[in-house]
């Protein structure tokens, strides 16, 4: 799921904490997603994380 569709749903703001919460080092740079640009931004997220991109989305979605 998108940035875009998790602040639609109003919980991308909760969920970037409970992100940060696991991973102290990411910032709100590293958390902002461009329209068009999924694959960048997870690409950056997993750098930082060490976690697979289906990962990731799984991840980030079960928070």
């Amino acid at each position: 799921m998108k940035e875009s569709e998790y602040r639609a749903r109003g919980n991308w703001n909760e969920l970037k904490g409970k992100i940060k919460q696991q991973y102290g080092d990411l910032t709100d740079n590293d958390l902002t997603y461009q329209e068009g640009k999924e694959d960048e931004w997870l690409g950056k997220l997993q750098q930082k994380t060490g976690k697979a991109k289906g990962d990731l989305k799984k991840w980030i979605d079960s928070l």
